[in-house]
């Protein structure tokens, strides 16, 4: 440990951010990371603690607590202290296949487990990680590692988003011939047309594309598995597949009024925002999606935040984001200790945003939608909500939102984008391949396997484990690829 009394002398320091009526004039990054010398102090504050629970990524409360990968968090640390800028570089590249996506959308599951943050403020992992990957790109040293030697195997991997890339990215270096198909026009899946550019610029995706193509990753886009070639096909062709097509069947609001144009899932929203924002090279920004309109967004999670973030940023009249659960406490509770996931309120980029722009927090909790009401041209105008209240089920005992009576109430929506999660993989994928899934239509395989039901075919990410985080997608495609080499080979090194 480089400094011992590192976290006492140094105050915990983090990026600095473009203020919300600034930033939302584009979609760019808005964060301006901290000098070297100022991040080295960051490193500084790391205490090398004998139980690193920031490492551990195991689950506690029903939540991961520390890092998924297993990054070796308090030597990079170090090495940030030191200026060992490279060797931290090379430490982070053990456990870790994207530092550059993580370092910019994870939750930072590393801090949350900090023990500095059990009285205190965390060591700022996520930014030392970001400032690591792009000195590394800056210096180049981050170069494509091409296998001296191929296996004569190859694979098919279904999917190209995190969990896919990273599954891609660790077989191609094992000598396996990995070919990469993705139904979109460009690669990269959530990481591409889910999350927004202010959040994850594209370019940051392309340039790590071009390493794996480099490396001898191929990609073959517009092609839909499952529709526009067939698994049969693919099994011919291939010694091992792996499936990775994410949990992408949305979860919807199946209320009265559902059919009425304006209500879409917040994924195609945020992806035609996206594409549009791509295909005219940031010339053309698609205002016509909600400028003056009244946005309505349903979902309290991270999409839903995003969701309100593009909102602001197209324009829009006013946003309101509801919330079925109750509003978080401010601090831990007494039943959510550390190192648990701090269950505490959380307000993000969007929302800081539209209290910015509208003077208040667009989130309304404890409430939920009954209906929506479209005018005489079918276009949505206004929607009834309704208070819930938590209720304890006579049947099952568990707790339960429901319907305060005499609560209901109209409020005008334009524009509905429903951010209610994702209830698992698409059966047409599924079908096709003709692998078993389980109650929640995850892929389905034995605990802490990657083989599905059907022989040479193997299954990663959030279409195994169901809608989770970018971290647990590239952990669950590293490990997916352990299992499809020790299939093939009898052995694994990876």
């Amino acid at each position: 440990m480089g400094k011992p009394t590192g976290f006492l002398d140094y105050n915990r320091e983090t990026a600095k951010v473009l203020p919300p009526k600034v930033r939302i004039a584009n979609f760019n990054e808005f964060r301006t990371p901290l000098s070297k010398e100022k991040q080295r102090l960051q490193g500084a504050r790391c205490m090398a603690c004998g139980v690193p629970f920031c490492q551990s990524g195991m689950m506690l409360g029903g939540m991961a607590s520390g890092c998924p990968l297993h990054n070796l968090v308090p030597e990079t640390n170090d090495l940030v202290y030191t200026g060992n800028w490279k060797q931290a570089y090379l430490r982070l590249s053990k456990t870790h296949s994207f530092p550059e996506f993580t370092s910019r959308v994870c939750p930072a599951l590393c801090e949350a487990a900090c023990t500095c943050n059990l009285n205190g403020e965390p060591v700022a992992t996520k930014e030392n990680e970001r400032a690591i990957i792009e000195t590394a790109y800056k210096e180049g040293w981050v170069q494509p590692q091409k296998p001296n030697v191929r296996t004569g195997k190859t694979i098919a991997v279904i999917g190209s988003g995190p969990s896919g890339l990273a599954a891609a990215q660790q077989l191609n270096r094992r000598g396996h011939s990995v070919t990469v198909y993705e139904r979109s026009d460009r690669p990269g899946g959530l990481l591409r047309y889910g999350i927004p550019n202010m959040k994850l610029e594209k370019s940051v995706i392309d340039r790590r594309i071009r390493l794996m193509e480099e490396e001898g990753v191929k990609f073959v886009l517009n092609t839909n598995v499952g529709k526009d070639i067939k698994a049969e096909e693919l099994l011919k062709q291939y010694d091992r597949v792996v499936l990775a097509c994410g949990a992408s069947n949305p979860r919807d609001i199946k209320v009265p009024g559902r059919e009425a144009k304006g209500i879409y899932f917040a994924v195609d929203f945020l992806g035609m925002v996206t594409k549009t924002l791509l295909d005219s090279n940031f010339d053309k920004v698609p205002y016509e999606l909600a400028k003056g309109k009244n946005v309505l967004v349903i979902g309290g999670g991270d999409t839903g935040n995003d969701c309100v973030g593009t909102s602001v940023r197209l324009g829009a009249k006013s946003v309101t984001q509801l919330e079925m659960m109750p509003k978080p406490p401010v601090e831990r509770a007494a039943n959510n200790p550390w190192p648990q996931w701090p269950r505490v309120l959380k307000t993000d980029y969007g929302q800081e945003e539209a209290i910015a722009v509208f003077g208040h927090d667009p989130r309304i909790y404890q409430t939920t939608v009954t209906e929506f009401i479209a005018d005489k041209n079918g276009n949505v105008c206004k929607a009834k909500i309704v208070d819930l209240k938590a209720q304890k089920d006579e049947k099952t005992g568990r707790m339960m939102m429901v319907p305060v009576e005499g609560s209901e109430k109209v409020i005008p929506a334009d524009l509905v984008l429903i951010a209610a999660g994702f209830l698992g993989s698409q059966k047409y994928v599924t079908d096709a391949f003709h692998v078993a899934v389980n109650g929640k239509t995850n892929v389905d395989t034995k605990p802490d396997d990657y083989a599905t039901s059907v022989p040479r075919v193997f299954t990663a990410g959030d279409m195994h484990r169901g809608q989770s985080l970018v971290v647990w997608a590239i952990r669950e495609g590293r490990e997916a690829a352990k299992a499809v080499d020790e299939s093939l080979m009898g052995y694994t090194n990876l």
